[in-house]
């Protein structure tokens, strides 16, 4: 079994029915979406940086002495985890997988404004994980915006859905 092979069946539990739809290899090579990508792997490495501060700051107390709460163990170990499973799926994105563009897209979407509310309530995390959460929240827009640009919406659009445009 080759690598690509077991990602594809990996692409399959995420992409359902739809993984196997790939973008016209012109959109992918587009100037554009190869912009995007280069954004969208920087700020997922600093969503990552951030993640990892965020286990370590947690560490740091704990062996300075301070009680760090189960919420905020529980919240850096969600953070990585959905931030590594962004990154695969930006990845796949970045191969020209339709289903990876449309589950990071809508991601990027949810995610901010759960972690607001969450960072909303009153006493649940420290003031530090309340800035982390809401740089992360930051940071997790602009991976939006990205995404939800005409460009980026046109390349990764159902093929059967509009005609074809004329060069930008």
């Amino acid at each position: 079994m080759t690598w690509e092979s077991l990602l594809r069946k990996i692409d399959r539990l995420a992409g359902g029915r739809g993984a196997g739809e790939r973008i016209a290899a012109a959109e992918l090579a587009h100037a554009k979406t190869r912009r995007a990508f280069s954004w969208i792997r920087w700020l997922l490495g600093a969503e990552l940086l951030l993640g990892v501060g965020a286990v370590a700051t947690a560490a740091i107390l704990v062996g300075s002495g301070s009680s760090v709460p189960v919420a905020v163990w529980m919240r850096t170990v969600v953070v990585l985890g959905m931030t590594l499973t962004l990154g695969y799926f930006a990845w796949r994105a970045s191969l020209g997988w339709r289903w990876a563009y449309k589950r990071l897209r809508l991601f990027t979407q949810i995610f901010p404004v759960v972690t607001l509310v969450i960072a909303a309530i009153p006493g649940l995390y420290p003031g530090w994980m309340i800035t982390e959460q809401i740089v992360f929240s930051l940071l997790m827009i602009g991976i939006g915006d990205f995404l939800t640009s005409d460009h980026m919406r046109w390349a990764f659009r159902h093929a059967d859905s509009a005609p074809e445009r004329a060069a930008s």
